[in-house]
């Protein structure tokens, strides 16, 4: 609440930005872009948008995208029961067909999506329903599942950027699409040639203190079990080890961006399933816990928590 006389037209823009609509619901905020040229390029801003995220990272405020066939819902999580509240619908606003979207990475509420009849990517916000076809008549932006992989994330200049691996036939590209300039670019990946043949598979990237991670794990027990690393402002890549798991089965991955921390849930094993969260410290992995063995079950993840 303003003191009595003071009106917002008073404060500085720097105080309503960072200290108003860095609590308003995000709807709001890409409402407010358009008020001027000035609160669109602060609101834009990569300190902008980690101190909303991070006021807005209580209980209340978690919520779950789901896709079903041709809806998308919106759904509160409610921590007490372990289950998600009543629904809300979200309008695709693109054109696509019967279970054709396929969420491949997530930031910030941005989406980057696959219309799985064309194989063409968009970025997609839900929030504010804006959204964009990266795909071009070069055959940029066009993503093959089980082949290619994906990373979202943001460089030092706050420009949104998508990373897309392409395998095709043994040959390996790597392309860069910038929103900021609306195009895509080829950049170098120097890598082992074994990593390129399908037997490897590639997670989605996950985005964590200036980095995209990959786990690349060889569908053979006893394979190879790898993490790649981007650094998205030198765009130099580089190989670090996985952390030590057994392999006495397939191995699988799941990485995850914690306060900025970058963990895996790392699993192995064929007919009973042991799971373990692993930390990385530097370019080493310290365990956290260990679960007792269970039946087998994909830690494959098909939904995106938003705030």
């Amino acid at each position: 609440m303003l003191n009595e006389g003071i009106t917002m037209a008073d404060l500085p823009v720097h105080t309503i930005v960072f200290k108003i609509l860095t609590r308003v619901p995000a709807k709001d905020v890409g409402r407010s872009k358009s008020v001027c040229k000035q609160w669109y390029a602060l609101l834009s801003t990569q300190d902008f948008v980690r101190i909303h995220c991070s006021r807005s990272l209580v209980s209340s405020n978690q919520r779950v995208l789901l896709i079903d066939d041709l809806t998308c819902s919106v759904h509160p999580i409610i921590f007490q029961s372990n289950d998600y509240g009543p629904s809300s619908i979200v309008t695709f606003p693109f054109h696509h067909h019967n279970n054709d979207v396929s969420i491949l990475s997530h930031l910030n509420g941005l989406l980057c999506v696959c219309l799985n009849h064309t194989y063409e990517l968009l970025l997609w916000n839900p929030t504010t329903t804006a959204f964009k076809h990266l795909s071009t008549p070069d055959s940029r932006g066009f993503y093959i599942n089980n082949l290619d992989a994906i990373g979202l994330y943001v460089d030092a200049d706050d420009d949104y950027k998508v990373l897309h691996i392409k395998r095709r036939s043994g040959v390996l590209g790597v392309y860069v699409y910038s929103r900021e300039v609306d195009s895509w670019r080829n950049i170098p990946f120097i890598t082992r040639q074994e990593y390129l043949i399908p037997h490897f598979n590639w997670s989605a990237g996950t985005f964590c203190g200036g980095t995209l991670y990959f786990t690349v794990c060889e569908c053979w027990v006893g394979g190879t079990n790898v993490v790649i690393c981007f650094d998205v402002n030198s765009e130099q890549f580089k190989e670090i080890s996985f952390p030590p798991v057994p392999s006495t089965g397939m191995v699988q991955g799941v990485l995850v961006n914690v306060k900025n921390e970058l963990h895996m849930f790392a699993s192995t094993g064929m007919f009973e399933m042991t799971i373990d969260l692993w930390t990385l410290q530097g370019d080493y992995w310290i365990k956290v816990l260990s679960c007792p063995p269970i039946p087998p079950i994909s830690l494959s993840l098909w939904e995106v928590v938003y705030n």
